[in-house]
């Protein structure tokens, strides 16, 4: 049976976008009749995931929730959610209704143990927020995978990258910052980083495969491919 796919955006728009681009692009289909149906609510409004996570901020789940409800309101059969400090806030959002969702950490997690059956370390560039809180950690830990991150001037580069004036969310994909989460990438590789995590969702807009020597787990393709399989489609 088909089914719609809602996709819970804004956070950011620009990967919002990119990962209904990976379902487009992911779809085996030949004609426009051949792809999904998909719904996106995509409201930037939603307070920044990482300040609700340190205390500095307020918590999104409201928002979060009534996305989540218009989604299903507007024909939606199960929620994909193309961030992922949000997910700390999933929990909370699944407790005050009743909705299909498809976790990209865990769905991250099955992937890698598909692809990279050996991996016993894996190297995380995200969000403070995703750092803090160990979404990942405790997801991967679960299979004896071992999670690191960059050491506390490299994280302030990070976030630079991604949320400065310059950074990634400011629509800046080339120079500075794709070198900024290159060189983090092989600062983790050289600590024993078997495999880096692109770990928030603006980071596979500058990191890409073909610039590391080692597997790139990217959280949005990987979600890209389950939607598309959830939904009853193939994959290319």
């Amino acid at each position: 049976m088909k089914r719609i796919i809602g996709i819970l955006g804004g956070m950011g728009p620009e990967a919002t976008a990119y990962f209904y681009e990976l379902i487009i692009k992911k779809t085996k289909a030949e004609k426009d009749q051949e792809h999904i149906k998909v719904v996106i609510y995509s409201n930037p409004e939603i307070p920044p995931r990482t300040d609700a996570i340190l205390e500095d901020g307020p918590s999104p789940a409201p928002l979060l929730l009534e996305g989540v409800r218009r989604l299903m309101k507007a024909g939606a059969d199960f929620i994909v959610m193309p961030c992922v400090t949000a997910h700390h806030f999933m929990p909370e959002v699944i407790a005050q209704d009743r909705f299909e969702f498809l976790n990209l950490l865990d769905e991250s997690l099955r992937w890698t143990r598909a692809n990279i059956p050996s991996v016993k370390t894996v190297g995380l560039i995200a969000s403070t927020g995703t750092l803090k809180s160990r979404l990942f950690h405790d997801t991967f830990e679960k299979a004896r995978i071992d999670v690191i991150g960059p050491e506390e001037a490299e994280q302030d580069m990070v976030m630079a990258a991604i949320f400065g004036k310059e950074g990634i969310k400011a629509g800046f994909t080339e120079g500075r910052p794709r070198k900024i989460i290159a060189d983090i990438a092989k600062a983790l590789i050289d600590r024993g980083a078997e495999a880096i995590i692109a770990g928030c969702t603006e980071v596979p807009l500058v990191l890409k495969a073909e610039d590391i020597p080692v597997p790139l787990i990217e959280p949005l393709s990987i979600m890209a491919e389950a939607a598309i399989l959830r939904a009853g489609y193939k994959v290319k």
